[in-house]
């Protein structure tokens, strides 16, 4: 779809946020963007506008400051928001979880209060397969019914989901995603968390590049064939993608809308899962990384980590009907697009 339209997109410079930038200025949108910076680097602009050709509009701030959104929306009109800008680490957010709910709720309200009097009715919202807590089946469906959150952090994407789905003037394209890993192929962009990573496959390879001492794989003695978590792991670009068929989704005048039972999505809120649909463990993605890369990978098996369900990936048959979107990128490529990433930094 070619348009012109602008699009904000808030987290534009966060890891996903940014791969998305990229997708959007592919598919013919203007990616306009707003960051704060709280968790990403201002010299990934630098990188988009190298592979852009062009330098993306970028506003430093916060989606808590109706101010800023509001000058932003009146100078640049966008149609639609893809809206990222969240904490996302659960173990930070057991820790500190009024700065979750502060942030990553009260932040959406304050952006649909302004999209509202601005005349914006469009989102993509960056859901989490955190919201089905430890489901009682594997793989999971968009039906399946969404248990007590293990953490904060996905509670919060539980709570905004509620608040997308009652607020019926917005059209709302709702994607739970799984594990998002990996980085453009170029290496120019990637996953680079300011601090000591949350994530896996960042701890991972700072550790093979000799940045951490060692990796600690959270609990070995769950109910799984090797004793670790199991999650579904996406390439970045895979998910960018599936944002930019959303959006496009949102752009089409009747679209209709056939859902099972159980599955919360209307005609102005509608939910998808996106994974691969593949499930790995920890010790299967270590084994997956020393094989596509030739390096060898120091990790210790330590305690549980509150807030970690065993095991969760996804049905993906609605994303693959609906949105005509599928991943392409196997676990092999996530693991040497992350080192490639990983070497350049």
């Amino acid at each position: 779809m070619t348009s012109n339209r602008n699009i904000l997109v808030t987290g534009g410079l966060g890891f996903i946020g940014s791969h998305t930038v990229l997708c959007l200025k592919d598919a013919g949108y203007t990616p306009i963007i707003i960051d704060n910076l709280h968790n990403s680097r201002i010299e990934v602009l630098d990188a988009l506008e190298s592979l852009m050709g062009y330098r993306p509009v970028f506003v430093q701030g916060d989606v808590n400051d109706a101010a800023v959104l509001q000058g932003l929306f009146e100078m640049y009109r966008p149609e639609a928001v893809i809206h990222f800008a969240a904490h996302k680490a659960v173990g930070e957010s057991v820790e500190n979880p009024l700065m979750y709910y502060h942030n990553n709720v009260v932040g959406l309200i304050s952006l649909l209060e302004v999209m509202k009097a601005q005349g914006c009715h469009k989102m993509v919202f960056s859901s989490s397969c955190t919201v089905y807590g430890e489901p009682e089946s594997v793989p999971v469906k968009e039906s399946t019914v969404t248990r007590p959150a293990a953490s904060p952090y996905g509670a919060t994407k539980q709570m905004a989901e509620v608040i997308l789905k009652d607020n019926t003037w917005c059209e709302v394209q709702c994607l739970r995603y799984f594990n998002p890993v990996g980085a453009h192929p170029t290496a120019k962009i990637g996953e680079l968390p300011l601090g000591v990573p949350n994530n896996l496959i960042p701890f991972l390879t700072q550790t093979v590049a000799g940045i951490r001492e060692k990796l600690t794989v959270y609990g070995g003695d769950y109910n799984t064939a090797d004793g670790t978590c199991i999650r579904d792991y996406i390439h970045v670009m895979d998910l960018a993608e599936a944002h930019v068929a959303a959006i496009d989704r949102l752009f089409i005048t009747q679209r209709s809308v056939a859902v099972e039972d159980g599955d919360p999505s209307t005609d102005k809120f509608e939910v998808f899962n996106i994974g691969t649909g593949v499930g790995y463990s920890v010790l299967e993605v270590i084994a997956a990384f020393e094989s596509a890369t030739g390096e060898k990978v120091n990790y210790v098996v330590g305690n549980r980590r509150a807030g970690d369900v065993v095991a969760v990936w996804a049905d993906t048959k609605k994303v693959n009907q609906v949105l005509g979107w599928s991943a392409k990128r196997d676990l092999s490529t996530m693991m040497k697009d992350a080192w490639n990433w990983q070497q350049r930094c």
